[in-house]
């Protein structure tokens, strides 16, 4: 039987499944047709990230940002490669701190940038500041290797 993974719309929050075999044939939402892996970071809420990092069977890996932050804004291009670079193995989630203080609450976030690697309903890693998007793709092939 094949393996069928869970992925979280970003978009409407609806959950979907899917064969993994699919991964490689843009998959969109079943409700709203929004593309289940798209090749950029898309900006969620704290009800959207909670429920995602809950029940995806994808890797994901969440920044914690703010407008107002510097090094937040100069590392966006660079998660933005990244997304890019890991589409179709992790899906890459922004959450702006400052509309969403809730979330930062919930995950104990300390200091931004900050990201949050999260695979099946749990949190498995995490790292603080700005870096280049290989290095982000490491630590998400580093976290994740089975």
């Amino acid at each position: 039987m094949a393996e069928t993974l869970k992925l979280t719309c970003l978009d409407c929050g609806q959950t979907n499944a899917l064969p993994a075999a699919r991964l490689g044939a843009a998959p969109k939402c079943g409700t709203c047709g929004a593309a289940l892996l798209p090749a950029k970071p898309v900006a969620v809420d704290f009800e959207t990230l909670q429920k995602a990092a809950r029940t995806d069977g994808l890797p994901l890996l969440a920044d914690f940002w703010a407008p107002w932050c510097g090094p937040c804004r100069a590392m966006a291009p660079e998660f933005e490669k990244a997304a890019a670079l890991l589409k179709g193995r992790a899906r890459l989630v922004k959450i702006d701190t400052e509309r969403e203080p809730t979330a930062s609450i919930r995950w104990n976030i300390r200091g931004i940038p900050a990201f949050i690697l999260f695979r099946d309903g749990r949190e498995v890693a995490r790292q603080a500041g700005a870096r280049p998007a290989a290095d982000l793709v490491r630590f998400v092939e580093g976290a994740t290797v089975r």
